[in-house]
């Protein structure tokens, strides 16, 4: 499969103590590198949700544009004009 192919899975969502959490399949896992324990980032996009392996430097520079977007919102609407 190619590595930028997209997939489409179902996945579970199971009550764990007081919250929810999502089953994902072995495969998946093993498509993102992920194992019990790790962290992932999640990010709305305009065709849904992207899963990716946590980066903490992608969540730094992501908290600092969402702060200049929230900071900035009129500035960034007259330049989208």
């Amino acid at each position: 499969m190619n590595e930028h192919a997209r997939i489409s899975k179902s996945a579970k969502l199971i009550a764990i103590g007081n919250s929810i959490g999502l089953v994902l399949p072995k495969d998946l896992l093993a498509r993102l590198r992920l194992g019990q324990g790790d962290r992932l980032t999640i990010t709305e996009t305009p065709d849904g949700l992207a899963l990716r392996s946590y980066d903490p430097e992608f969540e730094r520079q992501f908290a600092a544009a969402e702060s200049i977007m929230r900071e900035d919102r009129d500035i960034l609407r007259e330049l989208a004009k």
